[in-house]
């Protein structure tokens, strides 16, 4: 049992992660932007380097922290705080882990890093693709590089499109799927990398736990699907049609690079390493996820 430090621990992710890394016996340990609320939270400035101690004590750091890369288009400005929001976050926690000898960094990635693969299937090996997601993902994990030579263990976890009623992608889908007004995007057939939100918590907490599992890791399901199949089995686990299609032209007009990278472009993504580590999933297929998320509770 250790005691596990998150940043970006208030988030949709890092809240349940919390609970569940407690539920293991962990001590978690928050870290804050404001005046800490309770003896589980340290203040820390993610903007400046690292105070003398400010991780002592801390057997390992989940990095969760980011600026949305869907609260708005894409200006210079909004593509500057969404790069540095995670690049600058990391080299100051990474600077820190050096300090306090902390001996393990999950640091969180995405998908988004292999930019648009078509039909390749990816996997941990696959190389970068282009684009804006890719470059901030490229420079995103490139400023986890502080811990080599350091015998810190460093996970980059590259989430795919994590599955939740309480917020995220499918949180936006809902009230338009609801009322039958959900469909394909664009052309529907660019592929979507998924995972339900108990099962990324999971493969999180397995990163944390587990020695054995460093570099680049794929947080996703085994089954990645199509657009066009994504929009029917949401409207079908809603009991609601899913035929009204999105052009492409609307979003991209709409959002710009926005649209086009993030509901336009697609990865086929194949999580080789938590199948190698033995991870099970509890929601493997798309339509198991959906039922189980919108089941009335």
């Amino acid at each position: 049992m250790g005691r596990i430090a998150i940043a970006g621990a208030t988030g949709l992710v890092g809240s349940s992660l919390c609970w569940a890394l407690r539920g293991n016996g962990h001590e978690v340990v928050r870290l804050v932007r404001q005046i800490p609320s309770s003896d589980g939270d340290r203040a820390w400035n993610p903007n400046t380097p690292p105070e003398t101690g400010e991780l002592d004590g801390i057997d390992a750091v989940v990095n969760l922290s980011g600026h949305s890369i869907a609260s708005g288009r894409w200006s210079e400005s909004r593509r500057e705080l969404i790069r540095q929001s995670r690049t600058k976050t990391t080299r100051h926690l990474v600077a820190a882990c050096r300090q306090a000898g902390v001996g393990t960094i999950v640091n969180a990635s995405a998908v988004g890093f292999y930019g648009d693969r078509g039909d390749e299937l990816l996997d941990e090996s696959s190389v970068s693709g282009g684009g804006f997601l890719a470059d901030t993902c490229v420079a995103w994990e490139t400023a986890l590089e502080g811990v080599r030579g350091s015998g810190i263990r460093e996970v980059r976890s590259r989430f795919g499109m994590i599955l939740s009623t309480r917020g995220g992608a499918l949180g936006s889908m809902l009230p338009a799927y609801r009322l039958g007004l959900g469909g394909p995007m664009g052309g529907g057939e660019q592929w979507v990398s998924w995972i339900s939100l108990g099962d990324a918590v999971s493969a999180l907490v397995r990163c944390v736990e587990d020695p054995a599992i460093s570099g680049p890791v794929l947080v996703v399901s085994p089954h990645p699907v199509r657009q066009k199949e994504f929009a029917h089995t949401l409207g079908a686990a809603l009991n609601r049609p899913a035929v009204l299609p999105v052009p492409a032209f609307l979003l991209k007009a709409m959002l710009g690079d926005l649209g086009r990278e993030l509901f336009l472009w697609g990865q086929r993504c194949r999580p080789h390493a938590l199948e190698s580590a033995g991870f099970a999933w509890s929601a493997p297929d798309l339509r198991t996820a959906l039922r189980t998320l919108l089941a009335p509770q």
